[in-house]
């Protein structure tokens, strides 16, 4: 028996001391597909235009680090070598800005499903399933601030034309992988200072959703999120869109409501609000990311906040109702290494959530008996999930001893980094020859 054996049956036994089947919490996570953001890859940039970049919206990347992916191509390779890190099989969400939008420049209001046609392809490759997302900053169309609640009845019509038709492509996408798409809307929408007429742009976005949601498209093609936020760059003070609005926006209009756990005031706690909206919404979608002081979109790890959320996840019963999306860019650091890391420790906060005895732990606290309760969950704290999370097959993928390399302007490639399994970084200064050398894995 190998180590990884051993620690794996010592670890089952500990758990099967408390009433907890490891096998079944196995399968259930295989169950679990996480909707994977396509935008940790290049920045939040997009694909409209060779330079895109991010910007408005009141959300920020920063950080230089080599690699970007520069094209749509890149950009599954990377994917691709991503999902190869990660156990399960796992969906792409997609933002509108990254169609396959050719020579010509497509505005917003004009995208087509045939942008999308290679992206449905691809998935269908992979064995994947896609999300999807209009994209409503990083436009001149934005940078008053203002989309679907803006007074200018110009600049909505057009967000309200875009946002249609990303529902539009999001019913191909569905219709071509069998199986609904999740169509999320988030909106940058608000003012840096104190407003006058809140409810009068409030009362503008709602009658906006509305006309966007006239076009009725089947469930089992795509079905509406709407997502909330607490504040901005540039929207400190009120944001149209916030958590009350969509709350009751979602109940009165049949959505799902989407909670972001970055866009909530730090001293929130996300988990807790699983709980209060699940009785009036028959599905949930949730993006996980990591605020630090603010929407700051830090990688995901094993913190207490993800742990609590995943627990209440599991705790709710409805795991098939709620669906869990990833949400967050670091630019300073290996974008697929981020990928790969904040994944899996979602994941490994999901395994943590359903390896719990769910019904002891209620008897407990039913019993009255919280110091039982309490010394109960702080011993499966320690209790080594490492040893039975599942891992891609080949080696370990965490923690591994394997090379990251970038080719140098000698096209020799130099070791720069041990931290996931042959992942090709870029560096964009290198010709296309030197950089297909590289993606491929062939160095001088």
């Amino acid at each position: 028996m190998s180590e990884m054996s051993r620690e794996y049956e010592i670890a089952k036994e500990h758990y099967e001391a408390v009433g907890v089947d490891v096998e079944e919490a196995l399968r259930e996570l295989e169950a679990i597909s996480l909707s994977i953001h396509c935008w940790q890859g290049d920045d939040v940039g997009g694909f409209e235009r060779p330079d895109s970049s991010l910007s408005g919206g009141g959300i920020q990347v920063t950080g230089n680090y080599p690699g970007k992916a520069r094209s749509v191509a890149e950009l599954r390779g990377d994917l691709e070598k991503m999902y190869s890190l990660i156990p399960g099989t796992h969906r792409l969400n997609l933002h509108a800005s990254y169609g396959e939008f050719g020579a010509r420049f497509v505005d917003r209001d004009r995208i087509e499903p045939e942008h999308f046609a290679g992206w449905a392809s691809w998935a269908k490759g992979q064995g994947i399933k896609l999300d999807f997302n209009c994209t409503c900053f990083s436009h001149p169309k934005a940078n008053d601030g203002f989309t679907l609640s803006s007074k200018d009845p110009a600049i909505r019509s057009f967000w309200i034309e875009h946002v249609k038709r990303a529902r539009a492509v999001s019913a191909y996408l569905g219709r071509e992988q069998n199986g609904s798409c999740i169509h999320n809307i988030w909106l940058p929408d608000g003012t840096k200072d104190y407003p006058v007429d809140r409810l009068g742009m409030r009362r503008v976005l709602e009658r906006s959703l509305d006309e966007v949601f006239e076009t009725e498209h089947p469930s089992g093609e795509m079905k509406d999120a709407v997502e909330s936020k607490l504040f901005g760059i540039g929207s400190e003070a009120y944001v149209v869109g916030s958590h009350e609005f969509y709350l009751g926006y979602a109940i009165t209009r049949g959505k799902l409501l989407c909670l972001d756990t970055g866009h909530f005031h730090p001293t929130e706690l996300v988990a807790d609000k699983v709980s209060a909206v699940l009785p009036f919404l028959p599905e949930l979608l949730l993006h996980v990311s990591r605020p630090m002081r603010w929407d700051s979109d830090h990688i995901v790890v094993l913190n207490d906040d993800v742990r609590m959320l995943c627990e209440e996840i599991v705790r709710s019963g409805r795991l098939s109702d709620i669906h869990i999306g990833l949400d967050f860019f670091d630019a300073t650091v290996n974008r697929i290494g981020a990928w790969a890391v904040g994944a899996r420790a979602t994941q490994k906060a999901l395994l943590a959530a359903l390896l719990q005895p769910q019904q002891r732990l209620l008897e407990l606290e039913e019993g009255g008996d919280l110091i039982g309760r309490l010394a109960l969950l702080e011993e499966l704290m320690v209790v080594a999930i490492d040893s039975v999370f599942p891992n891609p097959p080949g080696p370990p993928a965490l923690p591994c001893n394997l090379q990251v390399r970038v080719a140098h302007r000698d096209d020799r490639c130099a070791l720069i980094l041990k931290v996931l399994e042959s992942v090709q970084i870029r560096d964009t200064s290198r010709s296309d020859e030197t950089h297909a050398k590289c993606v491929h894995g062939i160095s001088s």
